[in-house]
């Protein structure tokens, strides 16, 4: 028998400045960068570099990116993200017979995940699961929203319930719904690309040799997703993009790859699957940055497959998941 309470999902997401300014931008990073599962430099040494170098030059390069992809709506990532979560909410308030509340919590930047706690907590709400929208498990993304929910939770006298759903990286549900969505976005396009780039956000290296799991994780999802396109291996490639500063991060690299690709005057798609919304890593480093580099070094044609955003497919697959979680919390009506 379910219990008597309340149940809400929380969809822990990574983080947006607030608007593409350099003010904006600067507050983002230094969260962003502080985190210690991030950057785990001792704090001797990162703390002057990230103060007086990064701090200082950085906002304003990220702050004119982030005005190339800004919405009238705002950020696209927490715009997106809010979507998702509202969408989630309908159908499974729909499926249950009554509301079950869906918020949205960053790890860095706002809604923060203490807002969203407290909006849970003014609900009613005594059993959250937490939903992760990062597919792949990282220290640096899953990791440390956890970290950050869980110290949250302890400063608290009444602490709820709490369910984590575990990485979907290899879940049917989640490639079902890129596979789909895929399909549909190159389907439109007129061509039939001569490569499709599969692109991961990088890590360092000695993170992974260290014992993080993600590169297994990208690996697996890779294997899965182009086993289920029907892609063969000759004709796809998994890439790492995003890398930052001087040390060694995983390899191939996305832009490399690209411009190999680009002198062969290939026409190239590029997947994002460990996203489940466009951002600025996607719209503006793949999206823009990317294709220009690559048309500009003699690419045929480049099209970027939308993230799965707030697609009918992958919502179905977020209420799937979130259900399965939720069972003895809720069950469905007769």
């Amino acid at each position: 028998m379910p219990h008597s309470g309340r149940v809400g999902v929380l969809l822990l997401q990574l983080g947006t400045p607030d608007a593409p300014t350099e003010e904006a931008v600067r507050r983002y990073l230094r969260e962003f960068l502080s985190d210690r599962r991030v950057i785990d430099r001792s704090r001797l040494v990162w703390w002057p570099i990230l103060h007086l170098s990064v701090l200082r030059t950085r906002p304003a390069q990220s702050a004119r990116l982030y005005q190339r992809i800004w919405t009238t709506e705002g950020s696209p990532l927490a715009v997106i993200t809010g979507r998702q979560a509202a969408a989630l909410e309908a159908s499974l308030s729909a499926a249950y017979g009554q509301r079950v509340p869906v918020v949205v919590g960053m790890r860095y930047g706002r809604p923060s995940i203490a807002t969203a706690l407290e909006r849970l907590t003014a609900a009613g709400i005594d059993r959250v699961l937490a939903l992760s929208m990062y597919p792949q498990y990282a220290s640096a993304t899953i990791g440390s929203s956890l970290e950050r929910l869980f110290e949250e939770l302890q400063a608290r006298r009444t602490v709820p319930a709490v369910r984590i759903v575990p990485p979907y990286f290899d879940d049917t549900l989640y490639l079902d719904a890129i596979a789909v969505s895929a399909r549909e976005s190159l389907d439109g396009l007129g061509w039939t690309p001569d490569h499709i780039i599969v692109t991961f956000h990088g890590l360092p290296r000695r993170y992974a040799d260290s014992g993080d799991p993600y590169v297994r994780h990208c690996e697996k999802t890779m294997a899965l997703l182009t086993s289920r396109l029907g892609w063969t291996s000759d004709a796809v490639t998994m890439t790492y993009q995003s890398r930052f500063g001087r040390e060694e991060w995983l390899r191939p690299y996305t832009d490399e790859t690209l411009a190999d690709l680009a002198r062969r005057g290939a026409r190239v798609a590029a997947l994002c699957p460990g996203f489940t919304a466009d951002c600025l890593e996607t719209l503006e480093e793949i999206g823009i940055t990317g294709r220009e580099h690559f048309m500009a070094a003699g690419g045929a044609a480049f099209h970027l497959i939308p993230c799965l955003n707030d697609h009918r497919v992958w919502i179905a697959s977020m209420t799937a998941l979130a259900t399965r979680e939720l069972q003895g919390w809720l069950s469905v009506p007769d």
